[in-house]
């Protein structure tokens, strides 16, 4: 399995808020340029029913990101994250080995049970059972990718025999990084799952999740070293921090939400002069991030380059 670390990937805006509305093939585009630009990965959001009021139009994951696998060679395609309970897991596992094959290995999965209510009663699958839901999915998932032929009777899938061909590029599979923020979802992200993706995290709460999954590897008998890892951060590089604050407090309250029971939070923004940002990155590479992915202010254009040409360039100068 490939290592993460010092690596640094970009999120896609494929949501807005409602009226604008994404463009796919601008968000299309948008890959090639991150790919131009040096960005080592690219990830999506993943919802079909993004909010009520306000509402967030959102293109959905796997077919933006197959279609940018299809315009790129380089640049590593995540999702950031998959909501696994609304998906068959089945036909997933085909879905997501075409696109490793395509990509010829670029697939990241990030991949999480979800948490929007509304959203599962509005496709039929339990809410409350989301967190078995998802271990089922991942076991069929990745039994599929490795096994010649999987046979067995699952809690919602009765599969008599079942051989799927072609499989992954990657193997045994592509990365599997497990989003979420409670114990019992660590230990899944520690012995399920490859490492542990997490969202909007201030690096002494990094620290201290991540070194419960390490401690949940060890138990389970493996070894905590081969874990991966990546956090998303927001970013707004400024003539200060003073100048960048409000705007993207402002931005991260309307447009983002964090859940209740996390140390996910606004405060975890970095915001300032390049140097700041640098000074504040650093802080989260020392806590054990090894992939830094960026979520850009607005995603707006001279913010991307600024993070591309003079932010990067600084993390990974000794």
């Amino acid at each position: 399995m490939a290592g993460l670390s010092g690596t640094f990937g970009i999120a896609v805006p494929n949501f807005t808020a409602y009226p604008q509305m994404p463009d796919i093939k601008a968000l299309v585009d948008y890959g090639v340029r991150m790919e131009q630009l040096g960005f080592d990965s690219l990830w999506v959001w993943d919802h079909i029913l993004l909010g009520v009021d306000p509402n967030f139009p959102i293109i959905e994951s796997l077919t933006l990101l197959t279609a940018i696998a299809a315009r790129t060679t380089k640049i590593k395609l995540g999702t950031g994250i998959l909501v696994l309970p609304m998906r068959n897991p089945v036909l997933l596992a085909k879905q997501l080995a075409c696109m490793d094959l395509l990509s010829d290995g670029r697939l990241l999965m990030g991949i999480a049970s979800g948490w929007y209510r509304r959203e599962f009663n509005a496709i039929g699958v339990p809410f409350e059972q989301r967190g078995k839901i998802m271990d089922e999915n991942l076991d069929i998932i990745k039994r599929f990718w490795t096994e010649h032929m999987v046979s067995a009777k699952f809690r919602n899938y009765d599969i008599p025999a079942g051989v799927m061909y072609p499989k992954p590029v990657q193997k045994p599979h592509p990365p599997i990084l497990i989003g979420g923020y409670v114990d019992r979802v660590l230990k899944r992200a520690a012995t399920a799952g490859d490492g542990w993706l997490t969202y909007f995290y201030l690096p002494e709460s990094f620290a201290k999740a991540w070194g419960k999954i390490r401690a949940f590897a060890k138990a389970a008998g493996k070894d905590p070293d081969k874990l991966l890892n990546a956090a998303q951060l927001p970013i707004y590089v400024g003539k200060s921090r003073q100048a960048a604050e409000s705007g993207m407090m402002e931005w991260l309250t309307k447009e983002w939400d964090f859940a209740s029971w996390s140390e996910s939070t606004k405060e975890s923004a970095i915001m300032g002069t390049v140097d700041e940002c640098v000074a504040q990155l650093k802080a989260h590479l020392a806590a054990g991030v090894q992939k830094i992915i960026f979520v850009p202010y607005k995603y707006e254009p001279d913010q991307i380059a600024t993070i591309a040409r003079e932010v990067i360039p600084q993390l990974k100068s000794k």
